[in-house]
């Protein structure tokens, strides 16, 4: 036999109680973790059976109670069933609950209240609803639960009477309630809305309040974790083209001054329209006359007096026959004219 063949099997046997080793150590610790596993004290934990959206009611048949180590139960769980719905009335969903995700008090409404907006609401915190178009509403991309920027864009008058437009941050990380009247976090697919009513505390509902008649609000969209403060600053007209505050008031000339030319036209346009206006109107007038005096009744005619008339009579008076005619005779190749008497 070969040197190398017999350094393989020796190798191959090596290592082959070297994997038998390791398996029977593995086990053993399985057996022992499986040991203190049995050892740690168990308690119970209600979780959904069932998906659970925005407004369902709780019932026994959507909750179920699933074993759970003692000392890691989360606040505001519940051991039974029983203590979940104890209490006079239905308990309603608050947010959405997915399949085995514990069912927990700030999940759910009290006994007999009503999945509301108010029920959502943290302490001390208002709802504020603020009006939104397909643009302003990022598309209808923004969903309940999400977090979004507040954008306050204005357009004031300067000293020199040039408008100057800018757009400020308002609030930072706001959470939205409601979507138009739908606070279901588990809505899906975008919905152009006409409002979205946001979570804010009294000073900042106030300054939406007041924002909301100085310029107009708009809604940025934030990263689902991004719920962290960001230094912000005013953007202007001239941060979008790098213009001087002279060139920005410039244009801002060139355009009220285009403005009052096209005003101008327009003015013009008008009178012309109504003096065709009032032409056409004189027209019509005057045939609406002519329609009037031809459907009147016509006025008799007085007859003229007699004229003589002299007519000349011209009478044709046939002249005499003369007594005699002239015959001509051809005799062979001579000929001859006689005059002979007339006979009628």
């Amino acid at each position: 036999m070969r040197a190398n063949t017999l350094i393989m099997i020796v190798l191959a046997g090596v290592f082959g109680v070297l994997a038998v080793v390791l398996v029977n150590v593995w086990l053993a610790n399985q057996r022992s973790a499986m040991a203190r596993t049995e050892d740690i004290r168990r308690d119970t934990l209600v979780v959904a059976a069932v998906p659970l959206k925005f407004g369902d009611t709780l019932s026994a048949d959507k909750l179920r109670e699933i074993a759970w180590p003692a000392g890691a139960v989360p606040d505001g769980a519940f051991k039974t069933t029983k203590d979940l719905l104890t209490g006079d009335g239905a308990k309603q969903a608050l947010q959405a609950i997915g399949v085995n995700e514990p069912v927990l008090a700030t999940k759910i409404t009290g006994p007999g209240q009503r999945a509301t907006l108010s029920a959502v609401l943290a302490e001390g915190m208002k709802a504020v609803s603020i009006r939104v178009n397909d643009v302003l509403g990022v598309a209808g991309f923004v969903f309940p639960g999400d977090r979004v920027d507040v954008l306050l864009t204005r357009t004031v008058r300067s000293d020199g009477g040039a408008d100057k437009s800018f757009v400020d941050v308002l609030l930072q990380s706001v959470k939205v309630l409601a979507v138009d009247q739908v606070a279901d976090e588990s809505k899906e697919s975008p919905t152009v809305v006409k409002a979205v009513t946001v979570e804010v505390s009294t000073k900042d509902a106030q300054k939406l309040t007041l924002a909301a008649g100085a310029g107009q609000l708009s809604l940025a969209l934030r990263q689902a974790a991004g719920s962290k403060g960001e230094t912000t600053e005013r953007i202007t007209l001239a941060d979008l083209t790098g213009d001087t505050p002279d060139d920005v008031a410039k244009r801002q000339a060139e355009l009220e001054k285009q403005k009052a030319a096209e005003a101008a036209a327009a003015e013009e346009r008008k009178q012309a329209n109504e003096k065709i206006d009032g032409l056409a109107k004189a027209v019509e007038r005057v045939g609406s006359q002519i329609d009037q005096i031809s459907k009147a009744k016509p006025i008799p005619a007085v007859a003229p007096a007699p004229q003589v008339t002299v007519k000349e009579v011209v009478k044709y008076v046939q002249p005499e026959p003369p007594a005699r005619v002239t015959v001509n005779v051809f005799r062979g190749v001579k000929f001859e004219s006689y005059e002979v008497p007339r006979q009628d």
